[in-house]
């Protein structure tokens, strides 16, 4: 049995179509009660955890920083330590946002974080923490996650899309779409090759190619979903936010492809999917 912390997220929704996954939602396990977090861990005492749940709110994090890091740092080493004591893998989903997006070249697992935001900084706490840990693990980072699911940008922009002709949209900001089932099925086989070969514990990079702004997604979405939207390219600073946003989210995923054999995957493919499983929930139209 893996144990899935997270219930209603984009990736822990996925995780629940395998008959082998236990998910936590907050009332079993409340990631801002740590010590709860690890009691779960040592009561089911699966073969490998998987941590899809944290604080996410980007924005809200500016102001709620203590909360995030409790969330995003705290309770993922409460996780870790329990792991680390029970001889179990750990896999964490972590983000690009510990990256300061400067350059054009997409990040490696070498780069050294420098986050730019609350958000960003609690997620990098706790990367420092499980690695500080003893357990085995993988740090699994990656970037722009969607789904038919919770919050985010493909259902914005469709939803947008019912009643706008055209759409401004950030363009200066690059990156790899990830489509949620893609993450739920990498973390598994991820934690099957931990289970085998602890030696591969490590921080990973794992995004959909081909890189594109928000911009250039948001027209593709449109296209897929045969809506008759137009997104028009702005710049980061035409739409300020309270967190400050990486500019170059670009994550180089060669040694995920090296050491498991999971390569990038085409976000294309997965988006259409999440078009029919909107189709089919009425969502879309």
């Amino acid at each position: 049995m893996i144990l899935v912390f997270g219930k209603t997220g984009q990736v822990a929704t996925e995780l629940q179509d395998f008959k082998f996954v236990k998910a936590l939602g907050r009332e079993q396990a409340d990631l801002s009660d740590p010590e709860a977090c690890a009691r779960a861990v040592k009561f089911y005492r699966p073969q490998a955890v998987t941590n899809a749940a944290a604080y996410t709110s980007v924005d809200k994090a500016e102001s709620e920083e203590d909360l995030a890091n409790i969330i995003n740092g705290e309770a993922t080493g409460a996780i870790a330590k329990a792991c680390s004591e029970l001889d179990i893998p750990y896999v964490h989903i972590s983000t690009d946002y510990v990256f300061d997006g400067t350059g054009t070249k997409p990040w490696s697992i070498k780069d050294i974080p420098n986050p730019k935001n609350a958000y960003g900084r609690s997620k990098l706490k706790g990367e420092k923490i499980i690695q500080a840990s003893g357990c085995t693990y993988a740090i699994l980072r990656t970037s722009w996650v969607v789904s038919a699911h919770g919050n985010n940008f493909v259902k914005t922009m469709l939803r947008l899309s019912k009643t706008r002709d055209s759409l401004a949209v950030v363009d200066d900001q690059i990156g790899g779409p990830t489509c949620a089932r893609d993450i739920a099925r990498t973390c598994l086989s991820i934690s099957e090759w931990l289970i085998k070969d602890p030696n591969k514990s490590g921080v990973y990079h794992y995004s959909g190619q081909p890189d594109v702004s928000w911009c250039q997604f948001a027209n593709t979405i449109f296209k897929q979903a045969e809506r008759q939207t137009i997104a028009t390219p702005i710049t980061t600073s035409d739409y300020p936010t309270a967190a400050k946003r990486p500019i170059n989210s670009k994550l180089d995923c060669t040694a995920t492809q090296e050491i498991f054999g999971i390569g990038r995957p085409l976000w294309l493919d997965g988006l259409g999917q999440i078009i029919r499983d909107l189709e089919s929930k009425h969502e879309k139209a």
